[in-house]
This record gives structure tokens, C-alpha cells and sequence, in this order.
């Protein structure tokens, strides 16, 4: 009976965990905060990323673009989507991702959709829900990335695939 109960606690600690792993609001936090581990954010000169000159998104020291470490953390961690997107005007680039494009490439150079991610990103705000990536369904998560003074330079999402 002892053993019993046993397995059972450990049978939920593993059902716990495993949700926690695919809670997009803990996994964008888990993306935020190895972002803000490198440093603060800034735009500084620009940068090609899939033969697109973008602005250049910096954290610290080291620059995101064409820079997939923190990404494909994300997807190895949670198995998740993970994109850091750099604001060019009024539009969101992907200059890191783990999402593939239908060929197998990364999807950097491509721009967020006019949708109701686009719309809370551009105001400063955090968008959670269901979203298209790419042609694929997702429980995604989206934060604004602004600067020091506030204004928004990017966007990091996070998706779980339905």
C-alpha cells in the first residue's frame, strides 16, 4: 500500500511538471529570462538576416540576430516554438527563430502576421492564445522587448504546438 502511494506521488510530481513544461506563460517567461540574462535590450546599427538589412537587436553585448543559441534552448528545454522578432518601422522581422519554414529553413527574415499578436506587441502589451505560425496552429505566447526608455524595439514568442 506504502508503495502504492509512492508511486502514485511520483506519478503526479512528473504529470506536474510536464504542464509546467508546456505552459506558454512559464515558457515565455523562461524565454524572457535567459534574454535578460545576457542583458538589457537596444537597437544598434543594422544587420542582415536573410539577405534583409534589419535593425541590429542586441542583449548586452551579444547580438540576437542570426544568433539561434537562446532559441533552440527553448525548444530543447520545453519543446517549444521560440522567436525573437526585431521591429523595423511598423513591422516585426524574425532575426532568430526554431520555427521551420515548409522547406526546412529557419524563418528568419519573415514578418509577425497583422493579427491580434501584432496588434498587443505594437502597444506594448503581452498577447497569449491560440495563433497560426507559419500555416501551423499554436498556444503561443508573445511579450513586447523594449528599450531602456521604454519603447518597443521587438517581440519574443513562445508556441506549443496543438
Amino acid at each position: 500500500m506504502k508503495l502504492n502511494r509512492v508511486l502514485m506521488l511520483a506519478a503526479l510530481a512528473v504529470s506536474a511538471s510536464f504542464a509546467h513544461a508546456n505552459d506558454p506563460k512559464a515558457t515565455i517567461a523562461d524565454l524572457d529570462g535567459r534574454l535578460s540574462k545576457i542583458g538589457a535590450p537596444r537597437i544598434d546599427g543594422t544587420d542582415s538576416v536573410a539577405g534583409k538589412t534589419v535593425p541590429a537587436l542586441f542583449f548586452g553585448e551579444r547580438k540576437i540576430n542570426n544568433n539561434f543559441d537562446v532559441v533552440d534552448g527553448i525548444r530543447k528545454t520545453h519543446q517549444a516554438t521560440a522567436t525573437v522578432f526585431v521591429k523595423e518601422g511598423d513591422e516585426f522581422v524574425r532575426v532568430s527563430t526554431n520555427v521551420l519554414t515548409p522547406e526546412g529553413k529557419r524563418g528568419v527574415g519573415t514578418q509577425l502576421a497583422r493579427n491580434a499578436a501584432y496588434d498587443s506587441v505594437s502597444k506594448g502589451q503581452q498577447y497569449c492564445g491560440p495563433i497560426d505560425v507559419l500555416g501551423t496552429a499554436f498556444d503561443a505566447c508573445y511579450n513586447p522587448i523594449k528599450d531602456a526608455g521604454g519603447k518597443v524595439i521587438g517581440a519574443s514568442y513562445i508556441g506549443h504546438k496543438k
